[in-house]
């Protein structure tokens, strides 16, 4: 509908489409310097929801993306943004409102309607995107743990965070009430639009030369090119920072503190609770010379570490003064791809003494299905029936002091963040009666 509304316009005036020949721009921008660059930070909303295309990515995969955009959208929304120029041109007055003003007056209310159903279409797009790039945060580390639904049995990809859903109901709403019209917030959207394409193409650069190994030859020059258009636009939406652009950078700042905050204060942590670790090979040798009791079951204690012994297996010993027939040592490790094949899932060591090191490797969009993934394990003498296993969890309280690491209101933002967020009780999927919490005090 859009194509055919944008041929029609283009038949009332055809020297519209003399704006092919970019030499136009270009003596605009030399005759018009200071017009050209206001008009290039508002030309860029012409842009806006190509960003949201890769936050897609992970669902549909390239090329059904790709051939959509070329195939259908692309060609589409160019022969309607001509349309529109050929009826500003006929018309001048028609430039309050071109996109509806080039329909005719019966096709105004389906337009409405379509425009309506485009909305809501782009916004579901928005917030599965959102829902992707949280779970690849949550498990590269760089926010804390929520809770996550799985909204299909088939398509691994469809998830739901209420958490989540619920922020961006109540920012769109906050930024609708403040910015009062599409027009005051135009300014917004256009440094966040902008502001996310130069940081797209730097991080493209950063995994171009860092990962995929692209000779500097080959990269710089195309990058350079890809910097420049993205530079320009960002440059001309700089100085929309201060009539509501503002509003996009300091979300960003803010979401960039809590992220790094949390990620730093995860890896103090795990360095203050490393600490005071005991190597695993001494443990062992100790249960060697003075075996305690044992009782029968399996005991499974999430670390990180593969060299020292758990926290909750030394309470455990401690407080219980038991130990059961088999220990298992268990990490979870994230790797670079997206997903890890079932066969590659498990990887088991045993030390001797009923005690095992158990690996599990899940891609980044993998879901962690702990139980599930134990079940893989093809060592006949662990057995993993969930009547037989229980689940050890260290649940750790952080203490803000003067040690060196992070500032002491990062050190409470983090202590805040660690209270409330989601244990692994949830997000490995753990049956709820068969997990006991031991906790610790850490000073950080």
């Amino acid at each position: 509908m859009l194509g055919a509304l944008g041929v029609y316009g283009i038949m009332q005036s055809p020297e519209v489409l003399k704006a092919v020949n970019p030499a136009w721009g270009v003596n605009f921008f030399i005759i018009h310097p200071g017009i050209g660059v206001a008009i290039l930070g508002a030309v860029v909303l012409a842009l806006t929801g190509a960003e949201a295309l890769y936050a897609d990515m992970g669902h549909f995969g390239r090329k059904p993306i790709s051939r959509a955009w070329f195939i259908l959208v692309l060609p589409a929304l160019l022969l309607n943004y001509f349309g529109q120029g050929a009826l500003v041109l006929g018309n001048p007055e028609t430039v309050r409102n071109p996109f509806y003003l080039l329909a005719p007056g019966w096709a105004l209310l389906p337009l409405i309607g379509l425009s309506t159903m485009a909305t809501i279409i782009a916004s579901q797009a928005v917030i599965s995107g959102a829902f992707s790039m949280t779970l690849q945060a949550i498990q590269l580390g760089y926010i804390p743990r929520m809770h996550i639904q799985h909204t299909s049995s088939d398509a691994q990809g469809q998830i739901y965070i209420g958490a989540v859903n619920w922020a961006l109901m109540a920012g769109v709403i906050l930024l609708v009430i403040g910015f009062e019209s599409s027009g005051a917030l135009a300014s917004a959207y256009g440094v966040a639009v902008t502001g996310t394409m130069l940081c797209t193409t730097i991080l493209v650069s950063t995994v171009m030369l860092m990962l995929w190994k692209w000779p500097p030859l080959l990269a710089v020059p195309l990058l350079i090119c890809l910097l420049l258009v993205d530079g320009l636009f960002f440059a001309a939406n700089v100085p929309k920072i201060f009539q509501g652009g503002a509003f996009p950078v300091l979300a960003g700042a803010v979401l960039f503190i809590l992220m790094t905050t949390w990620k730093r204060g995860k890896q103090l942590l795990a360095e203050r609770i490393d600490e005071g670790g005991l190597p695993l090979p001494i443990f062992i040798g100790s249960i060697r010379v003075q075996p305690p009791h044992r009782v029968q079951g399996t005991a499974v204690f999430l670390t990180a570490r593969s060299d020292a012994v758990p926290h909750a297996l030394l309470h455990n010993m401690l407080h219980n003064q038991v130990l059961h027939e088999q220990v298992v040592l268990l990490t979870v490790v994230y790797e670079d791809s997206p997903r890890v094949p079932a066969a590659q899932r498990v990887e088991v060591e045993s030390y001797g003494e009923g005690f095992y090191r158990v690996i599990l490797h899940f891609g980044f969009i993998d879901e962690p299905d702990v139980p599930a993934a134990l079940a893989l394990c093809d060592l006949p003498e662990l057995d993993f029936s969930p009547m037989r296993t229980t689940y050890f969890l260290s649940r750790e309280t952080v203490i803000p002091s003067k040690m060196d690491g992070m500032a002491r209101w990062r050190e409470a933002l983090f202590a805040f963040m660690l209270k409330n967020a989601n244990g692994n009780l949830r997000f490995f999927k753990l049956p709820f009666n068969r997990v006991i919490e031991l906790g610790t005090q850490v000073e950080m």
